[in-house]
């Protein structure tokens, strides 16, 4: 095996090509998310790859135009916004351990007082949009607007579909938010935060999109603009809390296949970054029973087996 040593678009290209090949002869591709039934009806086997360099150069295979619901992956972008605002306040909100239990879990929440482990896990992403509600009064359209700067996509949007289907059959993350709020870590009325929680989670971007506008965290928090998001060692917080953190309960696996800091959602999207070099989306509906991609997650490993580029 040959392993690549520059960024080139010449050399990162024929390896999404083979990467995409590679995918596409493979049988038992997951399931989509069949709780959200807007997502349910995806394709399986839809497949998309794209790779973002340091200055906005993307290139991609397959349906990396296609936009899908960004979903969990949203979270990164919300993290840095507050944190980019408050600092290490908020981590008096919200910890930075992985959680070992599913990510819509009750169950540590009451017995660590209401602090949720991470931001990643649903208690943990309410915590962070409710504090950036706080200090935007309109924590999805600041995220909308910061995806779309970043991406260079005006018309990258809110799924209104998606977001009406999680509002619908969100009682557990209503339970969530209610349980915080008795302990004083919720300073929004629920309802107000579930629908900016909501809207969020169902924000509509192509794999194009997603590398682009994550390209700041491969930067160490410089902007598509030149300018800074989020220090320095900020960004080192954000791409840390990712590798442990991102995938939900298999970020020790993903961390061991993939070696780079990562963030799934199960609308079957997985967002990653080589700090100081690219940042790449990968999206295939199916999921395993973690609510990770199963392609994605493959596509992920052959990318860093086959160019070399990992944390490690």
């Amino acid at each position: 095996m040959v392993i690549m040593t520059t960024t080139s678009s010449h050399t990162f290209l024929p390896v999404l090509e083979r990467i995409a090949e590679e995918i596409g002869r493979t049988p038992g591709r997951g399931r989509p998310a069949d709780y959200i039934p807007a997502l349910a009806a995806r394709d399986a086997r839809s497949f998309g790859m794209a790779v973002a360099e340091l200055d906005g150069t993307v290139y991609g295979v397959g349906e990396w135009r296609q936009p899908f619901s960004a979903q969990s992956i949203t979270k990164v972008f919300t993290l840095a916004l507050d944190l980019a605002r408050e600092g290490d306040e908020l981590w008096e909100h919200v910890g930075r351990e992985p959680s070992g239990n599913p990510f819509n879990s009750l169950v540590q929440l009451e017995y660590e007082n209401g602090i949720p482990r991470n931001p990643f896990i649903n208690a943990g992403a309410l915590v962070v949009t409710d504090r950036l509600q706080t200090r935007t009064s309109d924590a999805a359209g600041e995220l909308l607007a910061f995806l779309r700067a970043e991406s260079g996509n005006p018309a990258l949007d809110f799924d209104q579909e998606v977001a009406a289907s999680e509002t619908a059959h969100g009682d557990r993350n209503a339970a969530l938010a209610h349980f915080m709020a008795s302990y004083g870590n919720i300073d929004n009325d629920v309802t107000v935060l579930l629908d900016q929680y909501f809207r969020q989670c169902s924000v509509a971007a192509s794999c194009a999109d997603l590398a682009l506008a994550t390209g700041f965290l491969a930067r160490h928090g410089i902007r598509a603009d030149g300018g800074r998001l989020l220090t320095r060692s900020q960004a080192k917080q954000v791409n840390a809390v990712m590798l442990t953190c991102g995938t939900y309960d298999a970020a020790g696996d993903f961390a061991y296949r993939v070696g780079l800091p990562g963030k799934s959602g199960v609308g079957g999207g997985i967002i990653a970054v080589v700090p100081g070099r690219c940042t790449l989306c990968v999206w295939s509906p199916g999921l395993d029973e973690r609510g990770n991609s199963v392609a994605g997650v493959a596509a992920l490993d052959r990318f860093t087996t086959l160019t070399g580029l990992s944390v490690f």
